[in-house]
């Protein structure tokens, strides 16, 4: 088949493609550089003349500030103030008007802020009112400059001629400097007050203008009317602030944006002036042409189109020329593997040029070779495959039967298990329902089987598990679980676990159902009979306790033999009526029998009680218990007789198990809304294997040192009882070189009790 496009034609394009878009990225990039370069010099630039243009608006205050600071500070003056002495003042304010001429008014005022003295003026001893400027320099004893707007009135009564004759309405903007004169011992004796009216010097733009250039243009504005800028008069006249850039310099920030004046454009940033007050008066105002940049612009766009259309075409005729002299080999590789598709492997291509054209037909005609000889071997192999073929469907046939002889047995012992079996598929249908399953819900497997686990749970009356039975099947949830359910008054214990398959997906849900009924009663029957003996037994033993202690007591008679033989009937008769009162806790707890008395305890007091207790069983073992229970712990909600129960135990427990002459602990502190008492002992740490008896009943551990202990196995049971009564919990801690460290929590007043638990509904 003839290419419609050939090898030539696809290079050019895709040169001139490669081309086209690396020069249009180059062009895009570099546009946007500049623009950015271009962008970044407006900026600059208006900062710049911004700064400068503050500056010196600024300069002429902070002058006037300076320059009356000195007379100010003058003791003379302050004593001539004090006088009153208009004629002096007045002499003093005409040779500093002299050094600052700009200046419009300039005054000197006493301490209510009436006229003692200015240039110009003839309102001696009326009260100046320039609200803010003059209460922050009074008030605050320090120099204020501060940029007011001041009715006409006020202009005329310091001393501004030319506003005496205008309207009552007319304002204008002044660049305020007011420097308190304070006495000897800090009062306030007056101030000096002087004012530029900016108004009056429309020319101070265009001086600043005369440094930056007559591409800037700098305005100052009254609120939003121009008062001086270095545009022409015709355009500062009538040209104001629109409400938008208003807008933003109400609210103290600097406006940038774009601007036309008369015919040019500009770049522009405007800076708001604010009074004493902070409230908004004027701006000052900083514009750009954008006439340069522009031009700049346009050149550079001009001189790189250009110079990627020339790189353009250069770039294309030398690569028509490449791509004429690579594929005239090309085309006579392509000739030759037609041929060798039609099933000519006797083909051969000369390549005489030393270049990857050469190698290529070198490897072609080594390629040619490698097929022929690969043909033989391909046919040869043919052969081999077939016969491994019939071998490969006998292993099949033989794996099958073994896998339908290893499914006949999975059935056969599905089918003789006395618990129950429910199987799913992924889609949650039931594939398996063993006999026992059957027996135990009365159902046929037709009625069963395939139906949905939904249905079936419906069916059998396990609705409960449906919700766990949905987290089972999702990814993330899987895993196994045992819930509890009673149906039709059977007591089922049921166990639920995910399939997976060979990839970790979800294939399905066993359910494993045992009926523990039968097993729960035996119990409790058990537990009812080694009650009913505990208390048969209690009361003939105590009979014998008590008997065998009068023996001891009273009988001077007997022999050494028979008062230790007596000893050893009366130590084995309270042995006997431990375990029996043990066995009784226990089965009081489990039943709900034993009655808890709560109410409001000291831990502290506990602790103290159950010391005493243990006291002589720890002095025969040479241990010594250090109690460390302070009295600032809370008071707990729980049975004070129970709780020293427990106490007692684990202390006795800690004292059996430590080696002689070591130390035993007793510790509490509140954690949260729980008083945690810790009792820690120097034994041998509980080996892992071990700790698993911790808290079950009839479950002892042999001590290294000691070999087996004696005990009935009931105390750490009881201890754990007792406590989840209290709503606390009871634990072990390893020590991480020697010792063993239990613990429990008891919750502190105001959380257990608001749950009415009391000691009569137990």
């Amino acid at each position: 088949m003839q290419p419609r496009f050939g090898i030539r034609t696809k290079l050019l394009l895709s040169i001139l493609a490669i081309l086209l878009i690396s020069y249009s990225t180059l062009i895009y990039s570099t546009m946007k550089t500049m623009s950015a370069s271009l962008r970044t010099e407006v900026d600059r630039n208006l900062d710049t003349n911004l700064t400068y243009a503050r500056s010196q608006y600024l300069d002429r205050a902070k002058v006037a500030k300076y320059s009356l600071l000195q007379p100010a500070t003058s003791r003379l003056v302050q004593e001539r103030l004090t006088a009153k002495d208009r004629a002096w003042l007045d002499d003093r304010l005409k040779v500093v008007h002299q050094v600052l001429p700009y200046l419009d008014f300039l005054l000197v005022l006493d301490g209510k802020k009436r006229i003692v003295a200015g240039a110009d003026t003839g309102s001696d001893g009326e009260e100046l009112y320039i609200p803010g400027v003059l209460d922050q320099a009074l008030a605050g004893k320090r120099v204020v400059n501060s940029t007011e707007i001041l009715p006409a009135a006020v202009l005329c009564q310091a001393g501004a001629k030319r506003y005496c004759e205008q309207e009552s309405n007319a304002e204008a903007l002044v660049n305020t400097v007011v420097v308190p004169v304070l006495g000897g011992d800090g009062s306030i004796l007056g101030c000096f007050v002087a004012g530029e009216i900016l108004n009056n010097h429309a020319t101070l733009p265009s001086d600043l203008q005369e440094v930056s250039g007559s591409d800037v243009e700098v305005s100052i504005t009254q609120r939003d009317l121009r008062i001086a800028s270095s545009l022409p008069r015709t355009l500062r006249d009538t040209s104001t602030l629109s409400p938008r850039v208003i807008d933003v310099l109400e609210r103290g920030e600097v406006y940038r944006g774009e601007a036309r004046i008369g015919s040019r454009d500009y770049e522009t940033v405007i800076d708001p002036i604010l009074n004493s007050r902070g409230e908004f008066v004027g701006s000052i105002s900083v514009a750009v042409a954008t006439e340069r940049f522009s031009e700049t612009k346009r050149e550079n766009l001009e001189n790189i189109l250009a110079s990627a259309f020339i790189g353009i075409l250069c770039s294309f005729g030398l690569a028509f020329l490449a791509s004429r002299h690579l594929t005239g080999p090309l085309r006579q590789l392509a000739a030759s593997a037609r041929k060798i598709e039609q099933g000519d492997l006797d083909q051969r291509v000369e390549g005489h040029q030393d270049d990857e054209v050469g190698v290529l037909a070198s490897s072609f005609n080594k390629m040619v070779q490698a097929l022929r000889e690969r043909d033989s071997i391909i046919n040869k192999k043919t052969s081999d495959l077939q016969e491994l073929n019939e071998q490969l469907e006998r292993m099949v046939d033989d794996r099958t039967s073994a896998l339908v002889m290893e499914m006949g047995r999975l059935e056969a012992v599905l089918t003789s298990l006395a618990e129950a079996v429910v199987v799913t598929d992924l889609n949650n249908r039931v594939v398996l329902f063993n006999p026992a399953a059957q027996q135990l819900f009365e159902l046929v497997p037709h009625r069963v089987v395939g139906q949905p686990i939904e249905q079936v749970c419906e069916l059998v009356g396990f609705t409960p598990l449906l919700e766990r039975i949905r987290e089972l099947a999702q990814p993330e949830r899987g895993g196994g679980t045992k819930e509890e359910l009673t149906v039709k008054g059977k007591r089922l214990y049921v166990y639920l676990s995910s399939l997976t398959d060979e990839f970790g997906n979800f294939a399905g849900i066993v359910l494993s159902i045992r009926d523990v009924t039968v097993e729960q009663q035996v119990d409790r029957m058990k537990t009812e009979f080694i009650s009913t003996v505990s208390h048969e037994l209690k009361t003939p033993l105590t009979s014998i306790k008590g008997s065998l202690q009068l023996l001891l007591t009273r009988s001077k008679w007997l022999t050494d033999t028979e008062r230790q033989l007596l000893t050893v009937c009366f130590r084995n008769t309270q042995r006997l009526i431990r375990l029996i009162s043990e066995i009784l806790d226990i089965s009081g707890i489990e039943s709900g029998g034993m009655v808890f008395k709560f109410k409001p305890v000291s831990i502290g007091e506990l602790t103290v009680y159950a010391v005493e207790e243990i006291k002589s069983y720890a002095m025969g073992r040479d241990i010594t218990i250090v109690n460390t229970v302070g009295e600032h712990l809370p008071r707990v909600y729980g049975d004070s007789d129970r709780l020293i129960q427990v106490i007692t135990n684990l202390l006795s427990n800690a004292v059996k198990f430590s080696p002689e002459g070591k130390v035993v602990m007793i510790s509490a502190e509140q954690e949260g809304n729980y008083v945690v008492v810790s009792v820690a002992d120097k034994g041998r740490v509980i080996q892992w294997s071990d700790r698993d008896k911790l808290f079950k009943k009839f479950q002892q551990i042999e001590c290294q040192e000691r070999g087996k202990v004696g005990g009935t196995g009931l105390g750490l049971a009881i201890c754990k009882e007792i406590v989840e009564r209290h709503h606390g919990r009871i634990f072990y801690t390893a020590a991480q070189e020697r010792g063993n460290t239990f613990s429990f929590t008891v919750p502190i007043i105001g959380e257990t009790d608001a749950k009415g638990q009391d000691s009569h509904s137990r």
